[in-house]
């Protein structure tokens, strides 16, 4: 991935940027620190997430590290006015990426979010809800790790560049990208009340699979808990038509 893209504000491409147009290109090292504030500013079904988890470093960490730091290859930015306003963070082969609880284990020792305002309400509530949720056998699954869509992706925008077709412009850059080394698949997940968001990776081809399951810790602002939808997209004819309720491989 090395090309620079450039999408007008109409949501047309451009071949010459203007200062109301944004770039979608390559993540560099540089776009580190404002990819982990859109992660954080972005991080509530695309509103700020501060209300629920305060802490910007451990909070960008669970989400955004693994693709910065050790798969920068597959992270693409929408840059405007010269700023990062968007990015998609993508995985090639989900088996790679960092555990999630390892993350929350290594801030939960070494930051103290089990005892850091803003953060410890949200910890110890997980904590709740696992145990509450293994008594009635609803945990979510381990792993959705399945061989037929084993890439995955995060996306988040800005609000200065939504409705524009950036969000679409960088789906179909990760997409090619996947079809042009050969990946079979794609999934991704969302929370199962993000009926926008959801409708978006709808029109992008993507497919709800199974239910909503259980997001431990993860409330509305009206105290209703959140679930997480996974979504499917197979990329190759072999995937094509594959029974919607199929077998799906843990790691």
């Amino acid at each position: 991935m090395c090309d620079h893209r450039t999408v007008g504000t109409t949501g047309r491409r451009s071949g010459d940027a203007t200062a109301a147009e944004v770039v979608v290109r390559p993540y560099e090292s540089r776009d580190r620190p404002q990819v982990r504030h859109i992660c954080h500013v972005t991080g509530y079904m695309g509103e700020p997430v501060d209300w629920l988890w305060r802490d910007t470093e451990s909070f960008a960490d669970l989400f955004t590290a693994y693709y910065t730091d050790a798969e920068p290859e597959s992270a693409l930015v929408a840059e405007r006015d010269g700023v990062a306003a968007g990015y998609l963070l993508g995985c090639v082969d989900s088996r790679r990426a960092w555990s999630p609880a390892g993350i929350f284990g290594r801030h939960f020792l070494r930051r103290g979010i089990g005892f850091r305002p803003g953060t410890a309400g949200v910890v110890w509530r997980s904590f709740g809800d696992v145990i509450v949720d293994a008594m009635r056998r609803r945990l979510p699954p381990a792993s959705v790790y399945d061989e037929r869509w084993p890439a995955h992706l995060h996306i988040d925008l800005l609000p200065s560049v939504r409705g524009m077709g950036v969000g679409a412009t960088l789906m179909h850059r990760w997409l090619d990208t996947l079809r042009d080394v050969g990946v079979p698949g794609c999934h991704l997940e969302t929370m199962g009340e993000n009926h926008g968001a959801i409708a978006f990776f709808e029109s992008m081809g993507f497919r709800r699979r199974g239910v909503p399951s259980s997001a431990p810790g993860f409330r509305s602002p009206t105290g209703e808990r959140n679930t997480v939808q996974l979504m499917v997209l197979p990329l190759s004819t072999e995937g094509r038509g594959m029974p919607e309720e199929g077998r799906r491989s843990r790691t």
